[in-house]
């Protein structure tokens, strides 16, 4: 699994570092038009090595959906029919959400972050921006809107697994509300601005996943029907009292063994 999924990322980094150079050009002039400021490099390597962060992005974002696959394809054997269909399904939906977070944060949010930032210059403060540190920035971000953007997933997976009841999970709302928003600000600017961009859709996204589990409170939860599936199977293999015989075998064997070890 591991094996596949670094070659596949070698492999996709390969075209995905000739196309750095016109996303850091489609960057760069979207940045341009919403700050009205100029970009800057203070190294002569600086844009080599953004390059390389770019292109490492966007073999993540390319990418990502098989890793996904192949994690699922490792879990696979260990599964049931009805278990393969869920995850099969989950796998697809966090491709998704990754993709979704990305771009939602490329095309929406970003634009306003930095519209916000240059919203404080004067005429005696005008913003120059390096531009590594605003796309390390938007890099960094856009790999953080991907992954808080798999919440609806783990919370629907948890509670339709039977890790956390439905219920429980909704009493404990406002904790979850709190653990987002220090997630948010951990994975931000120290601003409140990018803190409730990030925070906000994950929190409705929550109450998404939270939505889609609400139908399943009362059926058996995943962990249910795998143990008893379990019990099913070993009684086929034990039919006609065969767990009893197995028992009293066991007992005979104990007492055996006690009444050699008193002669």
């Amino acid at each position: 699994m591991l094996i596949h999924s670094f070659i596949a990322l070698g492999i996709g980094f390969i075209p995905m570092f000739f196309a750095a150079p016109y996303a850091l050009d489609f960057l760069s002039e979207r940045i341009i038009v919403d700050t009205h400021a100029t970009l800057h490099y203070f190294s002569p390597m600086k844009v080599f090595l953004l390059q390389l962060k770019l292109a490492a992005l966007l073999d993540v974002v390319i990418c990502f959906p098989f890793i996904a696959w192949e994690i699922w394809k490792f879990i696979l054997p260990a599964l049931y029919d009805d278990e393969r269909k869920f995850l099969r399904g989950l796998v697809w939906l966090s491709s998704s959400l990754f993709v979704i977070g990305v771009v939602f944060f490329l095309t929406l949010c970003f634009p306003l972050i930095l519209k916000f930032g240059v919203s404080f210059s004067t005429e005696s403060l005008q913003p120059v921006f390096g531009v590594s540190n605003i796309v390390t920035l938007g890099i960094w971000l856009s790999l953080a809107f991907g992954v808080m953007f798999q919440f609806p997933i783990l919370t629907y997976a948890l509670v339709r697994w039977g890790f956390f009841s439905y219920e429980s999970v909704q009493k404990k709302r406002p904790f979850i509300i709190i653990l987002i928003l220090i997630l948010a600000a951990l994975l931000t600017p120290p601003d409140i601005v990018s803190q409730l961009m990030l925070g906000t859709p994950t929190y409705l996204l929550f109450e998404a996943g939270l939505f889609f589990a609400r139908k399943y409170r009362n059926a058996p939860t995943m962990k249910e029907q795998r143990d008893a599936r379990d019990i099913a199977s070993f009684d086929v293999f034990a039919p006609n009292g065969g767990s009893k015989k197995i028992e009293e075998s066991e007992k005979a064997k104990e007492a055996d063994n006690r009444q050699g070890g008193e002669k």
